[in-house]
């Protein structure tokens, strides 16, 4: 894999716990690699986006998704029998408490905007407060709905 904006990394050793479940992985990283790939080197699978733990600003990320889970709630209630209030999306919101980004966005007034990578378009909330940072995501970058309308089901 590719570090994003870094080298490439190769895994050498993976630590398991007692149940078989992965808590470290111990790599290192391919000289030469910084932006290209040496010669006998192998291709990078993919890109991993990330930020430093050690330096990074611990926030509270809000996702917010359709409220319903079907496009059309008032109609298939009407269809069959149930009320729209039975179509509401149980993942409308999540709301993740341990995320860690770049430190800069700490500074961030309510109300600014970023693209946060491969993610969608987030804003800091009227919550968000120096050293508590807090954003909503505004826009997904992947519409799950426009691919099943386009299939018609």
């Amino acid at each position: 894999m590719r570090l994003r904006n870094a080298y490439i990394i190769q895994c050498d050793e993976v630590v398991r716990d007692e149940h078989g479940q992965v808590i470290e992985l111990h790599c290192s990283y391919v000289p030469g690699s910084l932006g290209q790939t040496p010669e006998g080197a192998p291709k990078p699978r993919g890109v991993i986006h990330w930020v430093s733990a050690r330096h990074g600003v611990q926030a509270v990320v809000r996702l917010y998704d359709r409220l319903f889970a079907h496009p059309s709630p008032d109609a298939a209630a009407g269809k069959e029998g149930k009320a729209f209030t039975d179509y509401l999306n149980p993942d409308s919101l999540r709301t993740l408490t341990q995320c860690v980004l770049e430190p800069a966005l700490a500074a961030a007034g309510p109300g600014e905007v970023f693209q946060f990578e491969r993610q969608g378009y987030f804003c800091a909330d009227a919550d968000h407060v120096r050293g508590k940072p807090v954003f909503n995501r505004t826009v997904t970058l992947r519409d799950t709905w426009a691919k099943i309308e386009q299939k018609g089901t």
